[in-house]
């Protein structure tokens, strides 16, 4: 069989390093890939925003499976023109891809089938905002409803923060994604990321990881798209999993098909661990970006019969084997980031890294240029590594790290910091 995956980043590097280990797959094309992809798939130049395009290649390629990475594509509705064209594909229809492509879509989904997350109105002005944020207590969470790039969250410490919040964002900050604002309660607690595959009826539970979104050690500093993961998530144990599935998994996929938008793919909960038990702070319709780096690096079995099953409706009968090892990846950005930065910068010392003993150098935002890696973007390599504890494979990741010569980035030093001191005081 020929599969596509779609998109240029690290989640798609690392879910076609996976799906180039399968033995049931011809050729792995992916469009447009990065740098580093083009080691283990053949790279192909389409626009991903042309749902059209994206069909012809598959007909002219006999792609026989598509998996979509990003997000973007997946709220246009690409896996609904793929449908119509017949191709198969692994990833929700539009309309259930508003559970990311909206804040306001999911707040209320949880709203009317009681799935626990944050109190919160919707306002598509800045008056009755402000207005609102007068009685409110403080810290408070104001999101842009659409999507921003894992960037569209600012947490106000004060009424003044919040009131100039919201005017910069319905002045534009986030562009069209700020049309419409979330304004809800802060939680407190510890953040962590599960994820499930679902065909619209069964879930077939995948795993836990805790993403660090701060640019800055100690999270410190503006959100990013994250900054490094690691899997598993030690405050997700076997008890809080279940009771999240039970109260969040379970009912959202139900909801979905009660609205008529059953939903099939990956989901992603994104959860604040509070001392009520697990909340959704929101939902992902796509592997995370970098907790599919850890989640790739940690699966023992074949990714591609699980992608099928779960677009065929036979995921009840799938099963997965995970590496007992947790594993690790720091992320390297270009200097500047999440703010503007250069780019076209070259990277040396990937071979060396990657000769680092459990380690894997994922890419993300790079390009190949005259037999040079050069950076592309803010996020741009992935430090993948595994160990016999996330201390160990945080050793491995930042001595690799130290193989890489590229002056303009940097990265945080304390990536799965919370695991490490769990694991210190055992």
């Amino acid at each position: 069989m020929n599969v596509l995956v779609v998109g240029s980043g690290g989640r798609e590097h690392a879910l076609c390093w996976a799906l180039s280990k399968s033995d049931q797959i011809n050729s792995l094309f992916c469009a447009p890939g990065n740098g580093g992809i083009e080691e283990v798939a053949n790279c192909v130049s389409l626009d991903i925003a042309d749902n059209q395009a994206i069909v012809r290649f598959c007909q002219e390629k006999e792609i026989g499976f598509v998996v979509v990475g990003p997000e973007a594509p997946l709220v246009a509705g690409l896996v609904d023109t793929l449908d119509k064209a017949g191709i198969s594909s692994f990833g929700p229809r539009a309309a259930a891809a508003a559970l990311e492509g909206s804040k306001g879509f999911m707040k209320d989904l949880c709203r009317d089938y009681n799935i626990p997350t944050a109190a919160y109105e919707r306002f598509s002005d800045a008056g009755s905002a402000k207005d609102y944020l007068k009685n409110q207590s403080f810290p408070i969470v104001i999101k842009a409803d659409g999507l921003a790039a894992g960037k569209g969250v600012i947490i106000a410490q004060n009424l003044q923060e919040a009131e100039e919040t919201v005017d910069e964002i319905f002045g534009g900050l986030f562009g069209g994604a700020g049309a419409e604002i979330v304004i809800e309660e802060f939680m407190t607690g510890e953040e962590a990321s599960f994820f499930v595959l679902t065909d619209g009826e069964n879930i077939l539970p995948l795993a836990t990881a805790q993403d660090h979104k701060a640019v800055g050690d100690g999270d410190t500093g503006p959100n990013t798209g994250g900054m490094g993961a690691y899997s598993p998530a030690p405050v997700m144990d076997d008890a809080m999993i279940k009771q999240t599935i039970e109260t969040i998994i379970k009912p959202t996929v139900a909801a979905m098909k009660d609205r008529g938008c059953p939903y099939t793919g990956v989901l992603y909960a994104g959860l604040m661990i509070t001392s009520e038990g697990p909340k959704l702070i929101e939902y992902n319709v796509r592997f995370g970006d970098p907790e599919c780096q850890v989640l790739c690096a940690r699966m023992d079995s074949d990714l591609l019969p699980a992608l099928m099953a779960t677009a065929n409706g036979t995921l009840a009968s799938t099963v997965l084997d995970w590496k007992p090892d947790p594993a690790l990846v720091v992320v390297m950005a270009a200097e500047g980031y999440p703010g503007s930065y250069v780019k076209n910068t070259e990277i040396n010392g990937l071979s060396q890294a990657n000769a680092t003993e459990n380690v894997i150098v994922l890419h993300a935002g790079t390009k190949k240029e005259d037999n040079k890696i050069l950076s592309t973007g803010g996020r741009v390599l992935g430090v993948t590594a595994s160990g016999a504890s996330v201390t160990d494979a945080q050793t491995s990741a930042y001595t690799a790290i130290s193989k890489i010569d590229w002056p303009e980035g940097f990265c945080r030093k304390d990536i799965g910091w919370r695991a490490v001191k769990r694991e210190q005081e055992q």
